[in-house]
């Protein structure tokens, strides 16, 4: 009998085990069965080591990829390849934010009931993104050999319009064996560096928020500015000047002097109000967070608040914050894939977003001429990112049109409305181009 009875509680022992594996492997089976399907070793829907199944269109039905077991075929414009490589993918998955990576279960078809689609019927699923080839590509041209980058997206939907990226390559030939720096890295996600004077939206919308009397503020600038015994400079004396000619003029020493008054804490405020140090969720790809440094030593506040010192902002979170001043204080959260929003996000206060878009208007007016961007009614800053001395400053441009926020960074361009303005230009021309044709249609 005891023999009996102890055999039962080893069958029931291993009865047991036998439930609990089933348990943790069901739980696994759901939290990764997709990462399962899409690895590169299922031979079902690789060959060697390449997505065999499934293709990714732009928001037009342009095909940008077909996979077959023939190997990838992209489109069949070169610089829409080029355009769209960041966005859609290479061959060998080295972009790890790129569709054919971060969407590989979308592509194959994979749910719990039948695993991959494309095991069982040989083909994979279409993948639409908000993006727009003709767009890219307009980007692309404009860049002319540039390294940089340009994103766009609406901010009264969240879609993603355009994100170009140089340096790159044609994903139709072989990888480069030895490709230079930032080669596989969408920068409009991944990227956080130094601004420059586009930072100073960021100070302005701070000044609004937290100056009492900030509207009858007025500065004398004579080309420099001494804190604590140390110069911040400008490149001319802008003399008497109020918060929005400060913002026209780009004027450093202002800005500085509204940094250092408005001290550390209220600096660190607003960026993580902006959220200018989070991450956003694009339909499950993670942005880079930005990093500011608001030092109690005033000189380098000082500098932090006109976009240097260690401040490093990320392009895709600044685009929001255009979007969010276009939209009163409110802008869809981006994405990417189609019909799959992510919600909105509220940064201003509508009063403030309604001052800080009069004074970006006022920039292209008074500034850099709104001939240069004809029909656009633009709203924009300018920013000159100093880097090695010796080294040519990056140049920025952010802002919107309608219902299009923009940025675009050209590096080594030197002064920002003058290198990375007409490259917003052609872009956003392409944009109404490509909005007006949706309308007609």
């Amino acid at each position: 009998m005891k023999k009996l009875e102890g055999r039962a509680l080893i069958c029931f022992a291993l009865a047991l085990c036998l439930v609990l594996g089933l348990v943790f492997f069901t739980v696994r089976l759901v939290k990764h069965g997709d990462e399962w399907a899409s690895f590169y070793a299922n031979s079902h829907v690789y060959v060697n080591g390449q997505l065999a199944i499934g293709s990714v269109y732009d928001r037009n039905g342009i095909m940008l990829l077909e996979n077959s077991e023939d190997g990838p075929e992209y489109n069949s414009d070169s610089e829409i390849r080029k355009a769209t490589l960041h966005v859609v993918g290479d061959p060998k998955q080295n972009i790890s934010t790129a569709a054919t990576y971060a969407f590989r279960s979308d592509i194959l078809g994979y749910n719990l009931v039948t695993g991959t689609y494309g095991s069982i019927f040989g083909s994979g699923r279409d993948l639409k993104l908000t993006i727009d080839a003709e767009v890219s590509k307009a980007a692309y041209q404009a860049l002319a050999g540039r390294n940089g980058l340009v994103g766009v997206y609406n901010w009264k939907t969240g879609e993603i319009i355009c994100m170009v990226s140089n340096p790159g390559f044609d994903p139709a030939y072989d990888v480069p064996s030895n490709p230079p720096s930032g080669t596989f890295m969408n920068k409009v996600l991944s990227s956080a560096s130094t601004p420059g004077s586009i930072f100073k939206l960021v100070t302005c919308a701070a000044a609004l928020e937290n100056i009492d009397g900030i509207g009858e503020w007025t500065f004398n600038c004579t080309g420099t500015h001494i804190i604590e015994g140390e110069k911040i400079t400008c490149q001319s004396a802008h003399g008497n000047q109020d918060l929005e000619d400060a913002l026209a003029n780009s004027c450093n020493c202002a800005f500085a002097s509204l940094s250092v008054e408005m001290g550390p804490e209220k600096m660190n405020e607003i960026v993580k109000s902006l959220k200018l140090t989070e991450s956003y969720d694009i339909n499950g790809i993670k942005s880079m967070a930005g990093s500011f440094n608001f030092d109690t030593y005033n000189i380098n506040l000082g500098w932090a608040g006109i976009g240097q010192f260690e401040d490093q902002v990320n392009p895709l979170s600044m685009m929001v914050y255009m979007g969010a001043i276009a939209g009163g204080g409110q802008a869809q959260k981006p994405y990417i894939l189609m019909d799959k929003s992510e919600g909105s996000v509220s940064l201003l206060e509508p009063g403030i977003a309604m001052q800080l878009d009069a004074m970006m208007r006022n920039n292209v007016t008074s500034n850099y001429g709104d001939s240069n961007y004809p029909g656009l009614e633009l709203r924009a800053k300018s920013g000159t990112a100093e880097g090695q001395k010796g080294v040519a400053a990056n140049a920025w441009f952010s802002g919107y049109s309608g219902d299009y926020a923009f940025i675009v960074c050209v590096e080594k361009g030197g002064y920002g409305s003058q290198a990375a303005g007409p490259v917003a230009n052609k872009v956003m021309q392409a944009v109404k181009k490509s909005a007006s044709n949706s309308a007609s249609n």
